[in-house]
C-alpha cells in the first residue's frame, strides 16, 4: 500500500470535523476524504445494527476510493461498529472512546461528568470503559439529546443551545464534578458555551489530539506516513442535501468549501 494514499475520516454529520482539524495540523501533508453522514444524523439514537450497515457502506466508499486508514471519527459509530469493521476489513482502522482516563487522572475531587449521546452512553463498549474507572473516581453520565440536531443546523438556534447545555451541565455540578468529559465530537463546537456555564474551574476534556495522535502513530507503524513536503488535500463528501451541506460544512470549518455527493 502506497503511503501517498488519503485518509478516510467519517462521522455522522459534521462533528467529525473537530477531529479533521487536529489531524490536519498535526498532519499536514496526509490528503484526507471527510464524510459527513448527514442524511442518516444523529447516530445516537439509532440502534447498533443500522449504524454498522451505515458504517460499512462508509468503509465500502473508501475502499472504492483507496485509502490507506480510516478514523471513525463518531464515539456512537466507533462503540457500536468498530469491533465489527476491523474484523471486515483489511484497513488500519482508528476509533474514538471518551476520555475517562485523562479526566480521573486529572480530577482533583474524584468525580468526573460525561456528557455524550445516548448510544455510546448505553453501549457495551462504553459501560466496559467506564467499569475499569468506577473504582478509582465516581463517573456521573448525563445523555444530551438534540445538540447533536442543533450543532447540524446552518443557522444554529444558540438560546436552545444554551438551554439544553444548562439543563445537561447544572446536574452535573450539583454532583461536585471538577471535570467533564466532553463524549461526542460534536460537542467540541460547543465548548466556549460550556466552559461559559460550567465555570472557570471545571476542565473541558476531549480526545481530538489524542485520536489525531494515534492516527500517525499508526500509519507510523504500518510505513504509511506520507513523507514529501507537498501538502495534503482534504476532500469533503455527505450524505445529506448538498446546498445545505456546503453551507454546513463551510460554517463548520471556518472557510467555504466545496462538498461532493456521496
Amino acid at each position: 500500500m502506497s503511503s501517498s494514499l488519503p485518509v478516510g475520516v467519517f462521522d455522522s454529520g459534521v462533528g467529525g470535523l473537530s477531529i479533521l482539524e487536529k489531524i490536519h495540523q498535526l498532519h499536514p501533508r496526509e490528503s484526507i476524504l471527510y464524510v459527513a453522514d448527514s442524511a442518516f444524523a444523529p447516530y445516537g439514537p439509532k440502534g447498533d445494527e443500522f449504524i454498522i450497515q451505515r458504517s460499512r457502506h462508509l468503509m465500502d466508499f473508501y475502499l472504492s476510493h483507496q485509502v490507506k486508514a480510516v478514523v471513525v471519527a463518531c464515539n456512537t459509530a466507533t462503540a457500536a461498529a468498530v469491533a465489527q469493521l476491523r474484523e471486515d476489513y483489511d484497513l488500519p482502522i482508528v476509533g474514538m472512546e471518551p476520555a475517562l482516563k485523562p479526566a480521573a487522572l486529572a480530577s482533583s475531587s474524584g468525580v468526573i461528568g460525561v456528557l455524550a449521546t445516548e448510544g455510546t452512553l448505553a453501549s457495551d463498549k462504553f459501560v466496559d470503559l467506564k467499569s475499569r474507572f468506577d473504582g478509582d473516581v465516581e463517573i456521573i453520565t448525563k445523555p444530551c439529546p438534540g445538540l447533536v440536531e442543533h450543532i447540524e443546523q446552518v443557522v444554529p438556534d444558540w438560546q436552545a443551545i444554551n438551554h439544553l447545555l444548562r439543563e445537561y451541565i447544572m446536574p452535573l455540578l450539583d454532583k461536585k464534578v471538577d471535570t467533564i468529559v466532553l463524549g461526542c465530537t460534536h460537542y467540541s463546537f460547543l465548548t466556549t458555551q460550556i466552559k461559559e456555564i460550567a465555570g472557570p474551574d471545571i476542565a473541558i476534556v476531549d480526545t481530538d489530539d489524542a485520536v489525531a495522535r494515534r492516527l500517525g502513530s499508526v500509519l507510523e507503524e504500518k510505513d504509511l506516513l506520507k513523507n514529501d513536503k507537498v501538502p495534503g488535500e482534504i476532500t469533503f463528501y455527505s450524505s445529506g442535501d448538498l446546498s445545505i451541506q456546503k453551507k454546513l460544512i463551510s460554517r463548520c470549518w471556518g472557510k467555504k468549501v466545496n462538498v461532493l455527493p456521496l
